[in-house]
């Protein structure tokens, strides 16, 4: 029974629907409300979920704001607000193009429209953190609009992605990728030439290639009230990332760590340029010159971001504490050691080739301070623990057989 004055509507079926439900699910005891275009198996066997209303039209703009209409009439009670909440850049960037329209309907906090095109266009974003001394990697922007051959004087290998992944994912093409690494100047001119034939006409992300593993890569995650003061913030480092060429840049495992300089240097970002919300930066460590530099930032929480979570700072209550309480909160650097991972133990002993990190898991394991979010205790349903069983085997698979 929901005694709560308040609804999840979650966007989303996908693996970060699922960790936010449970979110919800282990504070409030509440089921949320999932919306989506299909079902999948994350979340369509789950217990700890109330409904999943489908709509195979919720990714056409045009339909997006009848859809959450039709699920507002439905759930909207005098008594109860309905929390929206997405959980891809695509369905958060629907949410604030139609704000005005939604705030109607539901409560929510997310960042006006001219901010959230400057963090999701590549290149603005790049601007932007150059103007607030944030570190990022040497970057070339090529014009698949132009469509001018790539002339810069480079060193290799070189990483390609899109500039903008919501436009680029609408022009599929054989061989896309999420990222691409390449090695030569005819593999760079390959990829431009097939993103170039796909119809795709923003910008080419090229950019200089970090050294190392998937461990120098880093998360860090924060919660931005609707004041616009930070309250959470985080910093994790990845141990896996998906190794799949459509899924790059996924990460399946973590070890959460502090460093006070980083994270109040990312909370400065976020609160001078007026950042609202969850926010999920993609950093990597760079041992040529001893700095972190961003990549990105995910305008929501990410797929792995529930350790917040798991280490008692849960997603859920920052988000009703502050648009439903009205919560004044100060900033909580999380400084505990927690490895959070969705794959199995035999993939981390296995996989992970730095050492320090493997004798790392191991003790973490050892002593019980990691957790899965998809085996949630609270979640009754058998059949969907059968089906786990069997992803967990096909993740070992996915290891033997893909590498990045």
């Amino acid at each position: 029974m929901n005694n709560q004055p308040f609804i999840p509507i979650i966007i989303g079926t996908d693996m970060n629907a699922y960790n936010m439900s449970i979110s919800f699910h282990e504070e409030y005891g509440i089921k949320p409300i999932l919306v989506g275009k299909e079902e999948m198996s994350f979340t369509k066997l789950s217990s700890v979920i109330g409904h999943i209303e489908i709509h195979p039209n919720l990714w056409d703009k045009s339909e997006f704001v009848s859809v959450l209409t039709e699920v507002a009439k439905k759930y909207k009670t005098a008594d109860k607000k309905l929390l929206l909440i997405g959980t891809n850049d695509f369905y958060v960037r629907l949410i604030i193009e139609n704000a005005d329209v939604l705030k109607e309907m539901f409560v929510f906090n997310y960042m006006p429209e001219d901010l959230m095109n400057n963090l999701l266009v590549k290149s603005n974003f790049y601007k932007l953190c150059e103007e607030h001394g944030i570190d990022t990697p040497k970057t070339y922007f090529y014009s698949c609009a132009k469509k001018q051959p790539f002339t810069e004087d480079v060193l290799f290998p070189l990483i390609i992605k899109p500039s903008n992944g919501v436009e680029y994912y609408k022009h599929k093409f054989v061989g896309q990728q999420k990222v691409y690494r390449v090695e030569t100047q005819q593999e760079l001119d390959d990829v431009i030439r097939k993103v170039n034939e796909s119809g795709y006409e923003e910008d080419l992300i090229i950019q200089d290639y970090i050294p190392g593993d998937d461990t120098y890569m880093w998360d860090s995650v924060f919660y931005v009230s609707s004041e616009g003061k930070a309250q959470l913030s985080t910093l994790a480092q990845v141990v896996l990332q998906e190794h799949t060429v459509t899924a790059i840049g996924n990460y399946t495992a973590l070890i959460t760590r502090y460093d006070e300089e980083l994270m109040k240097k990312l909370q400065h970002f976020l609160e001078a340029i007026g950042y609202v919300g969850f926010a999920n930066f993609d950093l990597k460590y760079d041992e040529r010159d001893g700095k972190y530099k961003v990549f990105e930032v995910n305008i929501r929480q990410g797929r792995s971001s529930y350790y917040v979570t798991a280490l008692g700072h849960n997603m859920a209550r920052y988000m009703v504490d502050d648009v439903i309480y009205h919560k004044e909160k100060p900033l909580t650097l999380l400084n505990e050691h927690y490895l959070f991972t969705v794959v199995p133990k035999i993939v981390l002993k296995k996989f992970v080739d730095n050492l320090s990190i493997q004798q790392e898991i191991r003790l973490l394991l050892g002593e019980g301070k990691w957790g899965n979010p998809l085996f949630y205790k609270g979640d009754k349903n058998l059949k969907r623990k059968f089906y786990l069983m069997a992803r967990q085997v096909n993740y070992y698979k996915k290891y033997q057989n893909n590498k990045w």
